[in-house]
């Protein structure tokens, strides 16, 4: 990507496939400093977090909260309604589209190179989830 703005044209399944990746990243690493090591174990832990269902709560949750800026919602926007030609497996569709709009969220603040923001979302999603 050439120029800053480029992501501004990127597609929102495309944003949730990068922000898919970003996201992930943050879990695993937060499993290992955990001190799981255990790949079956390590993955079953993870899905607790990365799961459509967790990524649906988890954006409810920041909904809920209004922790989200107007643009951080117009990409989450853009991921949620963005026509996926793949289909959820074990959710409802709402749950996963819902998801991919939270990937998406993560694929443009990654992107649009605001580290800050995306450290600090993680860590609050990882709060979330460990309190329930």
């Amino acid at each position: 990507m050439s120029d800053n703005s480029d992501f501004e044209q990127i597609n929102g399944i495309a944003l949730a496939y990068m922000g898919d990746a970003i996201y992930e990243v943050y879990i695993r690493k937060h499993l290992l400093e955990k001190g799981l090591t255990k790949p079956n174990h390590l993955h079953r832990t993870a899905t607790h977090y990365v799961s459509a269902k967790a990524q649906s709560f988890l954006i409810e949750k920041m909904l809920d909260q209004k922790i989200l800026n107007e643009t951080e919602l117009e990409y989450f926007r853009r991921g949620r309604n963005a026509k996926s030609h793949t289909s959820a497996k074990n959710t409802a569709v709402i749950t996963y589209r819902i998801s991919t709009g939270f990937e998406a969220l993560f694929g443009y603040l990654f992107l649009s190179k605001q580290a800050a923001r995306v450290e600090e979302l993680a860590q609050w999603c990882i709060r979330m989830i460990e309190e329930g």
